[in-house]
């Protein structure tokens, strides 16, 4: 039992678990995730953690074949009154492992140590369910994506580049 999916029975979250087994060679994650479960890329979502020019970190959930545009990022923060910031980067990978309680490629957004603000990708909301990493490489969690941006206190911009 992960941090996250204790979350997700606290909240009675409208969840489904998906197990895998994870092939350590995998060059992404994520698009392991969509290969093996055979769901669209565009429906398995990315756990990133960022960092602001004032030193503040930040979660960014956007789907597995996207990337992260760091302007959007920041300006999704700022114009939102979530940081103020003007640039990001990509956090620390022992920093992203501290403040998460999670390793690199199983960082779920959900059940982090600290609770971090977050920013989901627009295109998460017209799909009934997501997926996002359940807390450990190989095990995934879908549930709804309005409900995942409750339990998070989360926003929706448009933050990746396609």
């Amino acid at each position: 039992m992960t941090p996250a999916i204790n979350i997700a029975k606290q909240r009675r979250l409208d969840y489904k678990l998906h197990e895998y087994t994870h092939d350590s060679n995998a060059v992404s994650f994520g698009l392991e995730a969509a290969e093996k479960l055979e769901v669209a890329a565009a429906q398995i979502f990315k756990t990133l953690v960022v960092e602001t020019d004032t030193g503040k970190l930040a979660v960014a959930i956007l789907p597995v074949d996207t990337t992260l545009n760091f302007k959007k990022m920041a300006k999704a923060l700022s114009s939102n009154k979530l940081l103020s910031c003007k640039k990001v980067q990509m956090a620390d990978p022992k920093q992203v492992e501290r403040s998460t309680g999670y390793v690199l490629g199983g960082v779920s957004p959900l059940g982090q140590k600290k609770r971090l603000v977050t920013v989901i990708d627009s295109s998460a909301q017209p799909h009934t369910s997501i997926y996002v990493s359940a807390g450990r490489r190989g095990l995934e969690i879908e549930l709804p994506p309005m409900q995942l941006a409750e339990t998070l206190s989360a926003c929706f911009a448009d933050i990746a580049d396609g």
